[in-house]
């Protein structure tokens, strides 16, 4: 099949395939059998992440180990895996804190450092199980510990806000600015809408062809994390938008190749993850300063909101896309303790 007649998602898998590739070619050789091996259980962009990840660590032991002084990615074979002793697992974790790369200073918090030594147990547990080494360090360390954070999402007021600017910016605007706000302003309260009304992620959104929306049903078919494809039901207000927006787009030429997205830039090409996060960002500041939404946050917004009125947390994990009902109560459990909290002043032992 061609790239012409490849649908969005094969399209990113293509690309991602012929990335992974490229990231490969600048690592040992022998971790190409542990990326063939994982590839039926995960998806190109776990598999580039996970590439990113370990490579770090062995560019720390190049960078930092003396054993690996004058050494280069084409000396290290899977022998070393076996050399490897835990105190070095620990300070590769210091290293990951702060260190020095092609691009710049880096640094990685909590949860950064804790995905790169999951990637990393992974890659050890893969040639382990297969003894093609002995040990496995990895496991001899512990995980960095992550502290929860707090949930950050719009309130009620807040969301009616962000809509109604979006419809109305243009009454304060003038000159160039207000012609933009003109030509984008249907699109993105459908865009925004949508996000608010659903919960689905920036990039199942931008994934989203025209023949995805299903107004019969009142339903949007949607490529979850993994692959799987699901419906998505919407209510009037996310029906108004999208009605509202295909009809102004039945009167855009798409450039070819784009012909069947649902959103397109200003430049009539499929719009990308960057460009929706960047007007979320726009549109929000003028809604608060204190908050930082991002579309992630409006997906914590739907999320909180669905929970709020169901009290239904597997109801929540199931339409936010969530493989397992934990994750969920984790992101939602600040909720309850704000019930419990109420608890304490509900009952009174003496009248006042």
């Amino acid at each position: 099949m061609d790239r012409e007649h490849l649908t969005y998602h094969e399209q990113v898998n293509v690309d991602n395939t012929l990335r992974l590739r490229e990231i490969l070619k600048t690592m040992p050789g022998f971790a190409k059998d542990y990326f063939r091996a994982i590839e039926p259980t995960t998806s190109t962009r776990t598999r580039i992440s996970y590439a990113y990840d370990i490579r770090v660590f062995f560019q720390f032991l190049l960078d930092e180990n003396p054993a690996f002084r004058n050494k280069t990615m084409d000396d290290i074979t899977i022998d070393v895996l076996d050399q490897i002793k835990p105190v070095d697992i620990e300070e590769y974790l210091e290293y990951l804190k702060v260190y020095q790369s092609e691009d710049g200073i880096k640094t990685n918090g909590e949860r950064a450092m804790k995905r790169k030594m999951v990637a990393l147990r992974g890659f050890y547990a893969y040639y382990f199980k297969r003894e093609r080494i002995r040990t496995n360090p990895t496991v001899l360390v512990d995980m960095p510990k992550t502290h929860d954070k707090a949930i950050i999402r719009l309130d009620a007021d807040e969301t009616a806000s962000l809509l109604d600017f979006i419809e109305h910016a243009g009454d304060s605007l003038s000159g160039q600015k207000k012609v933009y706000w003109e030509k984008t302003k249907v699109r993105d309260l459908a865009l925004v809408t949508l996000l608010l009304g659903t919960g689905i992620r920036v990039s199942e959104c931008v994934g989203l062809d025209i023949g995805d929306v299903d107004f019969k049903n009142n339903g949007i078919k949607v490529v979850r994390k993994g692959g799987n494809e699901m419906v998505v039901y919407f209510g009037p207000e996310v029906e108004k938008a999208l009605i509202d927006y295909i009809e102004e787009r039945k009167g855009i030429t798409a450039l070819n190749g784009h012909e069947n997205a649902l959103f397109l830039s200003t430049q009539r090409k499929r719009i990308g993850v960057q460009a929706v996060e960047n007007l979320v960002k726009k549109y929000a500041r003028q809604i608060t300063t204190t908050k930082k939404i991002t579309p992630h946050k409006l997906r914590s917004t739907y999320g909180t909101s669905l929970y709020q009125e169901t009290n239904d947390i597997y109801l929540v994990a199931d339409v936010l896309g969530h493989k397992d009902v934990n994750t969920t109560k984790k992101h939602y459990a600040a909720m309850d303790d704000q019930r419990r909290r109420m608890a304490a002043t509900a009952v009174h032992l003496r009248e006042d």
